[in-house]
């Protein structure tokens, strides 16, 4: 198999092969951040081929100066973050100010009886604006700041909607285990 390296060269050259390469070596991955930002699998197909298309025409921009995947990655969630911004008209509905705290779980632990197609899945579920700042925070690794900048909104707003993402999310658990685990 190609190294990064040799698939990078054959894309500058605009080599169909390595771009063939490229696609397979990273398709899948890629492919599972789109996912993690789109709800319906067609919707992701289509983030996917965008962010492709947009890796091949830019890849004499990459800089050699960090991991190669890291750039694709970016691309990806970059990609899957213009395609909601293009299509939801109002998913941050809620300020950090008006939450009510006796709202919010004491624990907020990771539960290993779930399994991570049903984790995924309970994401999913979230609504747009709570599942985009919960995966840009605690699985993208991204900064509220950074959030804020890249969704055009305050970075109380991003605290909001993560907040909330994770008391949905603990409630779902708890349904969960109602339903599967203490039968």
């Amino acid at each position: 198999m190609l190294s990064d390296q040799e698939i990078l060269n054959g894309c500058l050259a605009q080599d169909k092969k390595a771009q063939r390469v490229l696609y397979k070596k990273y398709a899948s991955s890629m492919f599972g951040i789109c996912l993690r930002y789109c709800k319906k699998r067609a919707e992701a197909e289509d983030v996917l081929q965008e962010a492709f298309i947009k890796i091949f025409s830019n890849i004499k921009s990459y800089r050699s100066d960090g991991s190669f995947e890291g750039w694709l990655k970016r691309i990806v969630v970059n990609t899957a973050l213009n395609y909601y911004k293009s299509n939801l008209k109002r998913c941050f509905d809620e300020s950090i100010d008006n939450m009510n705290d006796s709202n919010m779980p004491s624990t907020q632990t990771f539960d290993p009886d779930i399994s991570a197609a049903d984790l995924m899945g309970m994401i999913n579920s979230l609504a747009d604006g709570y599942r985009l700042v919960f995966n840009m925070y605690a699985i993208e690794g991204y900064s509220h700041k950074e959030i804020a900048d890249m969704l055009n909104i305050s970075e109380n707003t991003s605290k909001s909607q993560l907040s909330r993402a994770r008391v949905i999310l603990q409630q779902k658990v708890l349904e969960y285990r109602k339903m599967y685990i203490n039968s």
